[in-house]
């Protein structure tokens, strides 16, 4: 991505040291966070200072090869054995995170101690890279969807910050805005942490992509007014059947986009699949701080006196989604399709 000119990863590790964007502070202060051991890097992701599927799984991968370089001798696969778990319960539905994990771990564990570290640096570079690389690939199949003078709508953050670089389903956007074509992009708020308003808008300015920040509760009055031609959203894990796990509120727009025949497409790498999940029902759902929603920006909005409940994701069943995009093509959200994609 470039910010202001230059050239950014969302996540990068140099000398030893996890260098992620902070999103917490954005859109209105661009900071690089700095995690100097893995334990900080776990912190990263838990407090969400890095979000989203892709990068936080480059960014747990990245926490593995710390953990390898932190060992000594004597004890360097209990401690990297712990530190892997301390990453997995992090965050619990991202299925990158855990594949980002294991790509590296799996890597290392039955090496000896003086091959560990180079490979578990090597391996984590090559799972960012990999992801970089999918992205990219994903705007390209993505952008055959979109024509010109194409609304698009969108739900949370799927975009640079989301991945380590170009974004799931940010990516077709971006590249059909370079293509000339021209757009414009409806950014759901996404309560109650706002990602759409304060990452994907941000994004969408950088790149000078034509949008609009819309209340979450106003993309049914859109989509019924024939004002959006499809919808693009990612995802934080696709069952082995197609159902999809992504930020809370995904579903409504599925099933709106549903009742006004317009397309509703997932876009993710095939990380982000977990074929060892039957369906949907079987994807934890992360329960979040219910402060989210009983307040903004720190300030109470609430009576003092209500609680909240705060999912954090919902379930697309599959017979909503009109295809998923990834980096090895379109795809049904269908098992049997899925099953041949990983058969490439």
């Amino acid at each position: 991505m470039k910010v202001n000119g230059k050239d950014f990863r969302t996540v990068c590790m140099e000398n030893n040291e996890v260098k992620l964007i902070n999103q917490l502070l954005l859109p209105h202060k661009f900071e690089i966070h700095t995690c100097k051991n893995h334990i900080e890097t776990a912190e990263a992701i838990k407090k969400m200072i890095v979000r989203g599927a892709g990068a936080i799984g480059a960014t747990a991968a990245y926490g593995v090869a710390q953990a390898a370089l932190e060992s000594d001798e004597d004890n360097y696969k209990d401690y990297i054995k712990k530190s892997v778990e301390t990453l997995q319960k992090t965050r619990p539905t991202a299925q990158n995170l855990f594949t980002g994990i294991n790509y590296v771990y799996n890597s290392i564990k039955d090496s000896d101690f003086n091959e560990i570290q180079k490979i578990a640096v090597e391996k984590a570079n090559e799972f960012a890279d990999y992801d970089a690389y999918a992205c990219k690939k994903i705007g390209g199949h993505g952008n055959s969807l979109i024509k010109d003078d194409c609304k698009i709508l969108t739900h949370c953050n799927a975009g640079w910050l989301a991945f380590v670089d170009w974004g799931s389903a940010l990516s077709p956007i971006f590249m059909a805005h370079r293509a000339g074509k021209n757009i414009f992009v409806f950014a759901d708020e996404t309560r109650p942490r706002n990602q759409g308003s304060l990452l994907t808008a941000w994004e969408l300015g950088q790149e000078k992509v034509p949008h609009g920040i819309i209340a979450d509760n106003a993309a049914g009055y859109y989509l019924n007014k024939g004002e959006i031609n499809m919808v693009i959203t990612g995802a934080d894990r696709i069952a082995a059947n197609g159902d999809a796990a992504n930020k809370i509120g995904t579903y409504e727009k599925a099933v709106l986009a549903k009742e006004n025949n317009i397309p509703f497409y997932i876009a993710a790498p095939t990380t982000t699949f977990d074929l060892g999940t039957e369906d949907g029902s079987k994807i934890p759902i992360e329960e979040r701080n219910p402060d989210e929603v009983l307040s903004i920006s720190g300030i109470r909005i609430a009576p003092k006196e209500s609680s909240a409940k705060n999912p954090a994701f919902d379930i697309t069943p599959a017979k909503y989604i009109a295809g998923i995009i990834t980096e090895k093509g379109i795809v049904k959200a269908d098992k049997e399709e899925i099953k041949r994609l990983f058969e490439q």
